[in-house]
């Protein structure tokens, strides 16, 4: 029989190794920031220099990045430049978030689907309580913006797929400002913004009831009729440049 020689691991590697499968497993979101460090070193019964090693070890690997007085951000494993690449894109060329919208339509829709088998109890009611804050803000679309991406991310969550969760992070990040345009400029009827509550509902009834195959066609539906709405306002802009020139 042959025996290996056994490795006692540093305590700043035990600890980046826990706070990486938390990462990956969904537990800390793009954006999100960590407990403390004196907070972690509780949590982990530590002294603060062993967790300050983990957390440079996790910097280091691109996971998270640490700044002065805002504390330790997770960082989003699909954007590693200065500046998101959708964001730029869409910056310069506005009609170009209607082929970002596309892919989410395709990518968004499995989301859901996944998010069906795959979600737990947490899951659900973080759903849901995103859900019941929306139906509170019926009457007041413009605070409910912030909502509508909470959701869609906490779908995305639900698959416990650290890829479908960073890459959604990522996408949404650089829409934010086009969406931000969209939003003030065609969804602020209480018809449509009744709508999009009845679409996200559905969304969640779907997966909460555990049919897939109504999660993916609901959210599909939804970003179709989102798709309908941006290229309305893509067509208005280009009006208006048209006239402004």
């Amino acid at each position: 029989m042959t025996f290996h020689s056994i490795k006692i691991k540093k305590l700043s590697a035990q600890i980046a190794e826990q706070i990486r499968s938390a990462i990956l497993a969904g537990e800390y979101t793009p954006g999100d920031k960590l407990p403390s460090e004196r907070e972690l070193a509780e949590m982990f019964d530590v002294s603060r220099p062993s967790v300050r090693e983990a957390l440079n070890m996790l910097a280091t690997a691109g996971l998270i990045a640490s700044h002065q007085g805002g504390g330790t951000v997770v960082l989003s494993l699909m954007d590693k430049a200065d500046v998101n690449p959708f964001s730029e894109l869409i910056r310069a060329e506005m009609e170009r978030a209607l082929d970002v919208i596309e892919v989410r339509k395709g990518i968004e829709s499995w989301t859901a689907y996944y998010a069906v088998e795959r979600s737990l109890p947490e899951d659900i009611r973080r759903m849901e309580d995103i859900i019941s804050s929306m139906q509170h803000r019926l009457n007041d679309p413009v605070s409910s913006e912030d909502l509508d991406t909470e959701f869609h991310i906490s779908v995305a969550r639900a698959t416990h797929n650290f890829a479908w969760l960073h890459l959604m992070q990522t996408i949404y990040d650089g829409m934010k400002n086009f969406q931000h345009l969209v939003w003030r400029s065609v969804n602020l009827t209480g018809d449509d913004h009744s709508l999009l509550y009845t679409h996200h509902l559905g969304i969640f009834e779907a997966i909460k009831s555990k049919d897939p195959e109504a999660a993916r066609t609901a959210m599909l539906d939804h970003l179709s009729f989102a798709e309908q709405r941006s290229s309305a306002y893509v067509g208005q802009d280009r009006i208006n440049h048209l006239l402004n020139q």
